[in-house]
């Protein structure tokens, strides 16, 4: 049977373990913390997963939250004004509901159920100089620990990398209390929310270690008035400058935020990091090689929504990959080619993303516009964040929209 070690216990090294697992093979998951502090830890992440990524945990039967978990059956975009006032506002349909489950919850649960299935779990802080060694005991070694010394052995990908410092200053907040939006109160979507010139607020229906709860999420240039997060290490304050920030710019969201509440002391997370695509091979001081994951290899900021996604259709395109391939050596061809079949997919997410970092050009605000006249544009739209490849059809080149707007209205 051959051997494989997942180094990382994230979205995408957790769902690859379980996977191989299910498929007969001998696994080995390092991470550097245990399930119950993850539990207990701070949140991670703002995941929400849409149908396609939802379905790879279905095929490997390991969507253990799917009855609890809020079903969000919308994406919203609302654009302010200089007046903070609403100059678009309109809510599209997924074609496939969406969830989100804080990954305390899931990443935890995903450890425990991997240990109880008989997997090897190694609670260590993997260095360079360890996986030289496991290199040698391994058929394979998957990297998808997507911080610290393990990423600097992936080199940084020029031609698909176009930034070179952080695009966006990020703020999360796991709230209780959240109104519903009276727009649509009978079903849950996620609102994107932008501020020309200062930023963006996602607000996201899910479910955490207390049960329902919402988050809201700041994207602020850098520079800028939602730049305030850095060095603020108090939940409560973190969470008043969520709600400041809310009064002032988008006074609609604010309305129904007056009585939330943190999730728990974890609740609060802030950072920044510099969009990059690496190269997909790692090289080992002794020879050896690795394969970066996700994240790793392919690190778009959060603004689309499509991390939690990309590490899902990763892991499941790898998962196919390693499978298909029998028992041959998993060599350098091998892992170029299981990257570049997840590049397929991968390209288009970072496409959008890029793009959504800079100002909208004007044929995107034309097709922002129409969503809110014309549903069946808005549908189009939202069920980009499932397939964003769909979007090379209508939303980057300005002829694409305008032809397909017009042969949704024609002479509109």
């Amino acid at each position: 049977m051959r051997k494989i070690l997942v180094v990382g216990a994230g979205q995408s090294g957790l769902q690859i373990a379980l996977g191989l697992q299910g498929q007969g093979y001998e696994v080995t998951l390092m991470s550097n913390r245990t399930a119950d502090e993850i539990r207990s830890g701070r949140v991670m992440s703002t995941q929400c997963m849409f149908h396609t990524a939802l379905q790879h945990e279905r095929d490997i039967e390991v969507n253990f939250w799917e009855p609890q978990a809020p079903r969000i059956e919308g994406v919203g975009i609302s654009v302010a004004g200089p007046d903070s006032s609403r100059v678009i506002d309109w809510v599209g349909k997924l074609d496939g509901y969406a969830q989100s489950v804080d990954q305390r919850v899931k990443m935890a649960g995903w450890m425990d159920t991997f240990a109880q299935r008989g997997g090897q779990l190694v609670i260590h802080g993997a260095a360079v100089g360890d996986l030289d060694y496991f290199a040698r005991t391994y058929d394979l070694v998957l990297v998808s620990a997507g911080k610290g010394e393990l990423v600097s052995m992936f080199e940084r990908d020029a031609s698909r990398s176009p930034f070179t410092e952080p695009q966006r200053a990020l703020a999360v907040a796991y709230v209780h209390g959240l109104g519903p939006r009276p727009e649509h109160p009978e079903f849950d979507a996620v609102r994107c929310n932008l501020v020309p010139g200062v930023g963006e607020l996602f607000v996201m229906p899910t479910l955490t270690l207390s049960g329902r709860a919402d988050i809201l999420f700041w994207e602020g240039l850098p520079g800028g008035p939602l730049d305030v997060f850095q060095g603020v290490k108090d939940p409560s304050e973190h969470l008043a400058l969520t709600l400041e920030l809310l009064e002032r710019h988008l006074p609609w969201e604010y309305a129904r935020a007056t009585k939330v509440e943190l999730t728990d002391a974890g609740g609060t997370l802030a950072g920044r990091y510099t969009p990059t695509v690496r190269k997909p091979i790692g090289r080992l001081p002794g020879g050896g090689l690795v394969l970066g994951v996700a994240d790793v290899v392919v690190a778009n900021d959060p603004i689309t929504g499509q991390g939690s996604n990309s590490a899902s259709k990763c892991a499941a395109s790898y998962l196919s990959s390693i499978v298909e391939h029998g028992d041959k050596p998993f060599d350098e061809e091998w892992m170029q080619s299981a990257f570049d079949r997840y590049w397929n997919t991968a390209q288009h997410v970072t496409k959008w993303t890029n793009a959504m970092l800079g100002p909208p050009p004007e044929h995107v605000l034309n097709l922002l516009g129409a969503a809110g006249q014309f549903q069946e544009v808005a549908d189009r739209f939202v069920n980009g964040f499932d397939d964003p490849a769909d979007l090379e059809n209508f939303f980057f080149d300005p002829d694409k929209t305008a032809a397909y707007l017009e042969s949704v209205a024609p002479g509109a």
